[in-house]
């Protein structure tokens, strides 16, 4: 029996490829995506009988709703959840606008959360169900000049770490994906965020690392056909861990980040038990 799944962000990188793997194995998938003449245009050598593609807002609550029900009536049930949908942001933590930061949230965390909040009432009445929430190592440490990004990914962390305790009782598996570079579109224009007309020429250093990163595309590490294949594996066994990195950098970033932070508490532990009350 095929299984239907709900993906976001599903017109470019790693949502395009997964949707293009899935339909090509005979699943269902319901795609989202701000623009239907992109995903359909990118899927023309793909079989797509059994796509639904849907063009939402993903901090729409009710079009999410509607997306989600248009779903299960469309293919009579739902199995996988996967909340792509993102983009990056360079900038220094003080050039970044309040217009940058909401729209960056509404995406990363406030979709999300609209998402779960519509797939859950049938996840728990079925007693089963798969959200899988793409993160990014930078959901785990963090470098200057990626402060809003990784804001937005760390909020989405900590929301799928509670979210996974709060609904194993009812069968339902979650799951955080987090990729190093892949050689996607993520730094090239179509997908990554800059607060130039904010820039401040204190921050030099950051303005060359953006540089930097802008001529990176074609040279990142990481496969997104590969990488799509690791999600759907995750989906199909079942026995991924909550966190599963993808590619050797995000391992070795993801390494570098525990033993920073076992540094921290090892250094902090004599301060940190002088602020317990002391009994009577």
């Amino acid at each position: 029996m095929a299984t239907t799944w709900f993906i976001t962000g599903a017109s470019r990188g790693l949502g395009l490829e997964l949707v293009t793997q899935l339909l090509r194995r005979g699943d269902n998938v319901a795609a989202t995506t701000r623009s239907l003449e992109r995903l359909v245009s990118s899927l023309d050598t793909v079989d797509v009988d059994r796509l639904l593609p849907l063009e939402i807002d993903l901090a729409d609550e009710r079009q999410v709703q509607d997306a989600v029900t248009a779903t299960r009536g469309h293919f009579g049930g739902l199995d996988v959840v996967v909340n792509n949908a993102g983009y990056g942001h360079l900038a220094a933590v003080e050039e970044v606008t309040d217009q940058d930061a909401r729209a960056m949230f509404d995406v990363q965390v406030f979709g999300v959360w609209n998402v779960v909040r519509a797939v859950l009432p049938g996840f728990r009445e079925s007693r089963g169900g798969h959200i899988i929430n793409v993160s990014s190592v930078l959901g785990l440490t963090s470098f200057p000049g990626w402060g809003l990004y990784c804001a937005g990914k760390f909020a989405l962390e900590g929301l799928t770490e509670s979210l996974a305790a709060e609904v194993a009782e009812f069968g339902i598996k979650v799951n955080l994906i987090e990729p190093g570079y892949m050689r996607t579109d993520f730094l090239r224009p179509v997908s990554l965020g800059l607060s130039q007309s904010t820039a401040i020429d204190a921050y030099l250093g950051i303005h060359e690392m953006i540089e930097a990163h802008k001529r990176m595309p074609g040279t990142q590490l990481g496969d997104p056909v590969k990488a799509a294949e690791a999600v759907i594996a995750v989906a199909d066994s079942g026995q991924a861990p909550l966190h599963q990195l993808l590619g050797s950098d995000s391992v070795t970033f993801a390494e570098a980040r525990v033993q920073a932070l076992q540094s921290d508490i090892r250094d902090g532990r004599e301060l940190a038990v002088t602020t317990d009350i002391t009994a009577a």
